[in-house]
């Protein structure tokens, strides 16, 4: 089996600078794709979406006019290196998990993932500015069952996902509504 010399490995992990990812990428909407005021008003500070200057991945969600579902553009930048010039799975599948999330949410079901099934059927170039859409199947009890694929602008269909959501207890989205109070009112420690 041929290894990779440690230099080239370096190279990938630690200095990403290498790739062509665009620096400033365009996610404004598409035709018949509104922003969501809850979203405005309170933008997600999230692992996926909370940096809007980050050199791994850039996300805006938005809703679509025609039947309100959830979509999105995701940019992978240079910091969400997978295989050599491409996104890291990961990186990939964190983007589905949070859009299925609020596409609960935002339908007024207060979730967290519970199982999360992503099938990856092609490569994603660094750089490319990818179309999130999301579809929320069903609802059993507390069992939210979503959808979500990732695409290209060519319509290439780069990840789908399933997931299964579950809605949270009073309790415990009183508890979580407490720690996100006392962070909103901590300063940020993002710069």
């Amino acid at each position: 089996m041929e290894t990779l010399p440690p230099s080239f490995l370096n190279t990938l992990l630690m200095n990403p600078s290498h790739t062509t990812a665009e620096a400033s990428p365009c996610l404004a909407p598409e035709p018949q794709w509104e922003e969501i005021a809850e979203l405005a008003a309170s933008p997600p500070n999230s692992f996926v979406s909370g940096e809007e200057e980050s050199h791994r991945l850039r996300v805006r969600y938005y809703r679509r006019s025609s039947d309100g579902a959830l979509v999105g553009k995701a940019w992978f930048g240079p910091g969400s290196l997978g295989p050599p010039g491409h996104a890291h799975g990961g990186s990939m599948a964190a983007v589905l998990d949070e859009t299925m999330g609020l596409a609960a949410w935002l339908a007024g079901h207060r979730v967290v993932a519970a199982r999360l099934e992503v099938d990856f059927i092609a490569m994603l170039p660094l750089g490319t500015v990818a179309i999130m859409e999301t579809s929320l199947h069903h609802v059993e009890n507390r069992k939210i069952f979503l959808t979500a694929t990732l695409k290209g602008p060519d319509k290439t269909l780069f990840a789908r996902a399933q997931g299964l959501f579950i809605r949270l207890s009073q309790e415990k989205e009183a508890h979580l509504r407490d720690i996100w109070e006392a962070s909103a009112s901590r300063p940020s420690s993002r710069s």
